[in-house]
């Protein structure tokens, strides 16, 4: 298979495997991904699937030829196929695998498949956070929405959408918050008068608007009219909404909203964003019941595509353990980077004292509070624990483990180039820390022809990928470098509009696969010396070695660029 079929993915390994088994779903087949299974097979069509396609389950062999040359775009190669107690299992031809996907790219890369339902270049989101809009001071269950707009804008402009964050944000305690967490919103004021003038045009015209009673004073100072919501629904046959919704009093500051949103919205499609723009109201399950007010609102007197098709995606609630008295999101953000102040002085001593870790601290902890925040899925209940015990540094599960092992990699090339460009010999273990004991490595029997320890690295076309043959390389290659772009597209993925309003988004996606990612990329770490000793037999692995972690440092810092985290190059 040549490489002008471009990158290999899953979903097109599953469909050739597919099409070879006799044109049945791709669900048919099973990728495995642990260590134990992918000592025997990568893919798998289990015994019971077997049974319903072939009488008896028995697989005839001229179909088991054809799955052992099952060829396609992206397709990997097949090695060898045969039936066992568990079903059909598959194996691929790793070394051609390896040299696929970390090999010199094809010469013509054919353009990015659209995600479902998408046209290319035509499609634009507004991502709608209204707990920037309070008025009071930023509580941490309102960081869950605002973090996971901001990672979602990131995931969409990924794979080429446009997305635009509403509102812009012009209160300074939380513009300060947003900072600190390297949260990038938009700050400024709301929409200009006309646009609301308009708004109150539309209102006057509107048969579900009536006047307040004069005099109430109940009636908040700012009110305009009232709206019977509850007469529109039935009227229009929505479905989804509330039924306690009814009557809505419309205020100034609810006109104001709405005309920020179509402004984003305008933006959207006359900047070239896309002639479709759809709208995504990212709020806490206590917020969602005001935000169904609004869309309804402005269904009523905006009509028009982008507003019959709003989405909301609601985040579940947000519960504090431990807290001696309310806590706010400034202080909760203070809280944490005090506690990874310490978890760092306990790991690392004087070290911590430093000024220069102040940004390695700063970093770490905003990677603790971003995947504390989104690594649950959205609609689930979140416990935040304030206990100390709940931030460390060595915990596997946590933002600081990520950005440990993305320093570790830093380190390892670092120290590969300096042995290239100044001679200087690694540690005895060269994965470890920089002040590691230091080993009297034999000189090589001839001189070498470069001037360093190591040679520079190859071109990736004259590498050997037959080397690489520990589990874990392969473990690294199969489960995150091959599926990595369609993590990320899959976690951009917002439903097509659907008869409803919620819409569930596999916003966690990113950040367990980089936890994942981190336990095995460690465990590989632990187990194998990448930089060996300085013998010219032993090269070939080692330049085979630093191919696959650069790749994998690639993919460390795609990932954490959607989360707003820079790579550590210490720690």
């Amino acid at each position: 298979m040549e490489t002008a079929e471009g990158r290999p993915a899953v979903a097109a390994t599953l469909r050739a495997l597919s099409a070879a088994l006799g044109g049945g779903p791709a669900g048919l087949w099973v990728k495995e991904s642990s260590a134990r299974n992918l000592r025997h097979r990568d893919f798998l069509a289990p015994r019971a699937a077997l049974r319903a396609a072939f009488g008896g389950g028995q697989v005839p062999p001229d179909v088991i030829a054809g799955v052992t040359s099952a060829s396609g775009p992206g397709a990997l190669p097949v090695r060898g196929c045969q039936q066992t107690g568990a079903g059909l299992a598959v194996q691929l031809r790793r070394p051609e695998a390896f040299r696929r996907l970390l090999g010199p790219p094809p010469a013509t890369e054919p353009p990015p498949a659209a995600r479902p339902g998408q046209e290319p270049g035509q499609e634009a989101v507004v991502l709608h956070c209204p707990a920037l809009r309070r008025p009071a001071a930023l509580a941490p269950r309102h960081l869950r929405p605002v973090l996971l707009a901001d990672h979602l804008a990131q995931l969409l402009r990924a794979q080429g959408v446009g997305a635009q964050l509403v509102p812009a944000v012009s209160d300074q305690g939380s513009l300060e918050v947003l900072r600190q967490l390297r949260v990038e919103w938009p700050c400024g004021s709301a929409a200009g008068p006309d646009a609301v003038s308009a708004l109150k045009q539309a209102l006057s015209c509107c048969p579900y608007a009536a006047a307040c009673e004069p005099g109430a004073a109940s009636l908040p100072e700012d009110v305009v009219c009232k709206v019977h919501l509850k007469s529109f629904v039935e009227q229009q046959g929505l479905a989804g909404y509330d039924p306690n919704l009814d009557v809505l009093l419309v205020t100034e500051g609810k006109l104001r909203s709405l005309a920020e949103l179509q402004q984003a919205v305008l933006q959207c499609t006359a900047g070239g964003q896309g002639s479709r723009c759809s709208v995504v109201h990212v709020v806490s399950c206590e917020e969602e019941f005001q935000q169904q007010q609004m869309d309804l609102l402005w269904r009523i007197l905006d009509p028009g595509a982008h507003t019959a098709s709003q989405k909301h995606l609601v985040c579940g609630p947000v519960k504090v353990t431990n807290p001696s008295f309310p806590i706010g999101a400034d202080q909760y953000f203070q809280l944490r980077k005090r506690q990874m102040y310490d978890a760092s002085v306990m790991k690392y001593g004087e070290l911590a004292h430093d000024e220069a870790w102040t940004e390695v601290v700063e970093t770490l902890t905003v990677a603790a509070v971003r995947f504390e925040l989104l690594s649950t899925a959205h609609r689930s209940q979140l416990t935040l624990d304030l206990e100390a015990s709940s931030i460390s540094t060595k915990g596997t599960k946590s933002g600081a483990f990520v950005m440990y092992n993305c320093a570790r990699l830093a380190t390892l090339f670092d120290t590969y180039q300096r042995a290239v460009e100044q001679g200087e010999r690694p540690p005895c273990h060269p994965q470890a820390a920089p002040r590691a004991c230091r080993l009297l490595w034999p000189q090589p029997q001839s001189p070498p022809s470069f001037p360093g320890t190591y040679p520079p690295l190859p071109p990736a076309s004259t590498l050997n990928f037959s080397c690489l043959r520990e589990e874990g390389e392969w473990l690294l290659l199969f489960n995150y470098l091959l599926p990595f772009p369609e993590v990320l597209q899959q976690a951009a993925q917002l439903p097509a509009p659907s008869k409803g309003l919620r819409i569930t988004a596999n916003t966690e996606a990113v950040c367990k696969f980089l936890i994942q990612l981190s336990m095995d990329f460690s465990s590989y770490y632990n187990r194998v010396h990448v930089l060996g000793e300085p013998f010219p037999h032993l090269f070939d692995q080692m330049f085979a070695r630093l191919q696959l972690l650069g790749a994998v440092r690639d993919v460390f810092h795609r990932a954490l660029a959607t989360l707003h985290l820079p790579p550590l190059s210490q720690i």
